[in-house]
């Protein structure tokens, strides 16, 4: 009887994590089917930063343009989009680069430069290009490095999710200027996430993992898991020596 007791202890005390729990592009007819969707190219918003270089043959327009970077021809300054869409660019009045890519947005200060300056060519880029991970993962902020970033390039800078995250439920919040951010949740074990709406992470994207409800009964690794049912029955064993007329 009490072996029975014991067995039945050790079998509801705990599990493991296995494929079908923690286990990416799946093939499963249980898993959510997304849609494919045509990347679309991030569009500069209020609060986002750039950063630029003017480059002339006029030697003196490019002594004085040289304040925007630093004595070891790095960029010295970044510029933020304010509230109505413009930028603060010296020399040139307000120029509107809200809701254009960064290609739009250098052709745009191409041009406004070129009122004042003919030959002017101009490099743009953006400043803050980060993404924030938070929750069961190794939590951080990380660079953009590439054009059309993926959800597990991201995933994997941060040192992916932690088994004990919650895979059906992976959320990107995702700013848009001065709307409401966007909230976007998915299951990250289907295979059907690539290009899919999920797949690709932008600038300022915060991913959340939260904590999967089953996690306090589960380990990572069938070593802990018979570490924990060894220490188990150590214990049941020692409080059963305590107790009168069991054995």
């Amino acid at each position: 009887m009490i072996h029975m007791l014991v067995f039945a202890m050790m079998a509801t005390l705990t599990g493991c994590y296995g494929y079908r729990q923690v286990g990416l592009l799946q093939e499963r007819d249980d898993l959510p089917k997304y849609d494919s969707a045509a990347y679309k190219p991030y569009r500069l918003q209020v609060n986002d930063e750039i950063i630029y270089r003017v480059v002339t043959m006029d030697e003196t327009i490019a002594k004085t343009l040289s304040t925007n970077t630093n004595n070891v021809g790095q960029y010295a300054n970044s510029y933020r989009i304010y509230s109505d869409g413009t930028v603060d660019i010296p020399f040139l009045p307000p120029v509107k680069l809200e809701g254009l890519t960064e290609l739009e947005a250098q052709d745009t200060l191409r041009a406004a430069f070129r009122e004042i300056i003919p030959d002017a060519d101009v490099k743009l880029a953006m400043y803050n290009k980060r993404f924030t991970v938070m929750g069961d993962a190794n939590s951080g902020i990380y660079t953009i490095y590439k054009e059309r970033m993926t959800i597990f390039q991201a995933l994997a800078m941060s040192g992916d999710l932690l088994n004990s995250g919650d895979r059906r439920h992976v959320r990107i919040i995702r700013p848009r200027g001065n709307a409401e951010p966007e909230v976007l949740e998915f299951d990250i074990r289907t295979n059907s996430i690539i290009d899919s709406e999920y797949y690709y992470v932008y600038p300022n994207d915060l991913i959340y993992v939260s904590r999967d409800k089953g996690s306090f009964y589960k380990q990572s690794s069938y070593s802990g898991f018979l570490a924990l049912i060894t220490s188990s029955v150590s214990l049941l064993i020692t409080v059963l020596n305590y107790i009168p007329g069991v054995w």
